[in-house]
């Protein structure tokens, strides 16, 4: 039996002036109907104690269109105005279904402000993308820049402009592909990672953490004090302002194309990734934020994920109060180890092993993930095949995207 899997195809527009008008003014049509129906919802609240449906703010809509003072949205796409509507219940359910289960608020729907907003719109049908262009309803063809080839049946699309002024459509399709294999783990390896080295492996290769942020950190600090310099609401300064923007783009760039290299590199060459499950949120409060959001890890375990589901390979995230560090992959002994410590020996005086700190994590990490993916297909099956050789699926295999 098939199995279906969405994908998202991100391609940057490259619109002619009028058309880049006509963006921008689908994106505020958009912003202009949230905030619409979003002080409709609470004045309504207010008054009856219930609350306005999807369906009455879509006749609502309907009728607004004639009227002369807003008659200007006919001219805008429909579906994009009425996908508002519907991001907008949405937004409305998720935070009372928080509030029924006791769970922590995401927070209540609030306006959107166009200083602020990311000019943005989405069209959930009748976005097609052909060899050079992406034809748009009530746009016609913009040109694009396709990289790599659009699969699968397209369910919506979503048109971005960045803070760098750059147009951006990110198409998500469905496709309908073969089942997993579960074949048989051959290969596996450990991955520490860290901010000395954005990762170690189990089997010794060491990933070298480019550190984008801090490279760029000079040009950074020169376009934002000339960006402070400019006169507040001038041309030059809007200039300056697409200057520091564009930078932090190349730099959000560089870091997702060395990321999906990396992830999709681990997934092809291993049948089982064992990782930390590290809190990079609570990281990201300490003093270390800067480098360890610089460093990506989040995004470096969700690309190994979400790409290890669909190359029939596992990832097993081993829990974050396992020393892996602190370990002794020799004798499994246990010893306070500071930060600073780089390199150590283990006290055990029938041991004493030098370890490398990373190195070390890293092959505990895949002595444990091994643990854990066999205790897993233990509790399913005893073996990944079966005796006449053909696939078995385990039962409840952790971490596998």
């Amino acid at each position: 039996m098939t199995r279906t899997i969405q994908t998202t195809y991100r391609y940057r527009l490259t619109p002619t002036g009028a058309q880049e008008t006509v963006l921008n003014q689908f994106a505020g049509a958009r912003r202009w109907v949230w905030n619409w129906a979003l002080d409709r919802k609470i004045a309504h609240y207010r008054q009856t104690g219930t609350t306005l449906s999807y369906h009455d703010l879509a006749g609502d809509l309907t009728h607004l269109k004639q009227q002369p003072e807003t008659a200007w949205l006919r001219e805008m796409d429909s579906q994009s105005l009425q996908q508002a509507l519907r991001d907008l219940d949405s937004a409305y359910q998720q935070f009372f279904r928080r509030i029924t289960r006791g769970e922590k608020r995401k927070g209540f729907p609030r306006f959107k402000s166009r200083k602020t907003d990311t000019p943005r719109f989405r069209i959930p049908q009748r976005v097609v993308l052909h060899a050079e262009a992406v034809s748009v309803p009530k746009i016609g063809m913009i040109r694009v820049v396709i990289h790599r080839p659009l699969e699968g049946v397209t369910k919506g699309a979503t048109f971005t402009r960045e803070p760098s002024g750059h147009w951006f459509v990110s198409i998500v399709t469905e496709q309908q592909v073969a089942p997993r294999t579960e074949r048989p783990v051959q290969t596996h390896v450990g991955v520490d990672v860290g901010l000395k080295s954005l990762a170690v492996y189990s089997t010794g290769e060491t990933i070298a953490n480019p550190r984008w942020y801090r490279t760029q950190s000079r040009k950074l600090r020169r376009a934002q004090q000339a960006l402070n310099r400019k006169v507040q609401g001038s041309h030059n300064r809007g200039k300056a302002r697409v200057v520091v923007a564009r930078l932090h783009q190349k730099i959000k760039n560089q870091r997702a194309d060395f990321l999906h290299k990396l992830s999709t590199d681990l997934v092809r060459h291993y049948d089982l990734v064992s990782i930390e499950d590290l809190s990079v949120r609570g990281l990201a409060k300490t003093k270390l934020a800067l480098s360890v959001l610089d460093a990506g890890w989040g995004m470096f375990r969700s690309m190994r994920e979400y790409k290890a589901d669909r190359n029939d390979s596992h990832v097993v995230a081993i829990g974050r109060f396992f020393a892996s560090t602190k370990m002794c992959g020799a004798c499994g002994g246990i010893h306070d180890i500071t930060l600073a410590m780089r390199e150590w020996d283990c006290l055990n005086p029938a041991c004493g092993v030098h370890h490398d700190r990373d190195l070390n994590a890293a092959r505990n990490s895949d002595h444990e993930g091994m643990r854990l993916f066999e205790l897993r297909v233990a509790a399913g099956d005893a073996e990944t095949q079966n005796a006449c050789g053909d696939s078995v699926s385990p039962i409840g295999t952790v971490g596998t995207g």
